[in-house]
């Protein structure tokens, strides 16, 4: 991977010159998105995100943390031991330079589950790194194994039907390969194009139902005005 989320993310903490990122899906046309957006405070966040930072308890851990805005507020405002993990090194580079005291490159699914917590968060479509609806169990497993007895995992994402056309009787006209929400990314910056990755949204039932098939609780803490939602996971 050429990690242009991560470089566009170090060009603006650095002040390199940092542009748009231009972001395409499977199913939408190319979008321009402002990097400035990843380092908004906690007053910016949306609602849902906002709703998740103030339950979260504990020590945490930050799976996909970015550019750190969450991780950064957890442990300065409310001040919790944090810990926050990307598979992107500028982005971890980033979070370094903006202050986070524990930050590392790191794929979830590769933590040594000695270390357990009392929070997991997984925001701005937390459920977009499992990839493919026959990946969720692997990764709910594994984020399980992470808590304490007590834990709660804090994850959001949204219910993408209303992207696709309906007919005349309801019904909406959704390719018949796979789950609607498994999309395909793809991501240009400074004119390189990365290469396309998966990224998954889901619907609040189809993650209660992973949730109860691993043995986890699902409650839906709060919705979002755009079609998401935050769910809290717990044993």
């Amino acid at each position: 991977m050429k990690d242009l989320f991560g470089k566009a993310i170090l060009d603006y903490q650095t002040n390199n010159n940092p542009e748009d990122i231009i972001t395409e899906t499977s199913i939408s046309e190319a979008d321009e998105m402002s990097v400035a957006y990843l380092f908004r405070n906690f007053t910016k966040m949306p609602k849902l995100e906002q709703k998740a930072l103030q339950l979260t308890k504990g020590k945490t851990l930050d799976v996909g943390c970015g550019a750190g805005s969450h991780a950064l507020y957890l442990q300065n405002e409310i001040k919790l031991e944090v810990t926050a993990i990307d598979i992107s090194e500028n982005a971890i580079k980033t979070c370094q330079l903006r202050g986070l005291k524990n930050a590392e490159v790191v794929n979830v699914l590769d933590l040594d589950t000695s270390e357990k917590f009392d929070t997991i968060i997984l925001l701005m479509n937390g459920t977009g790194i499992f990839g493919k609806l026959d990946q969720i169990t692997t990764y709910l497993q594994k984020l399980k194994s992470l808590l304490n007895e007590g834990g709660q995992i804090l994850i959001d994402s949204s219910d993408i039907i209303y992207m696709f056309d309906q007919d005349e009787d309801g019904a909406y006209a959704i390719n018949g390969n796979g789950y609607y929400g498994e999309l395909t990314f793809t991501i240009q910056y400074k004119g390189e194009t990365e290469e396309t990755f998966d990224w998954l949204y889901l619907d609040y039932n189809t993650l209660q139902n992973a949730a109860i098939a691993n043995d986890l609780e699902c409650e839906l803490v709060i919705e979002g005005e755009h079609f998401d939602y935050l769910a809290r996971l717990t044993n």
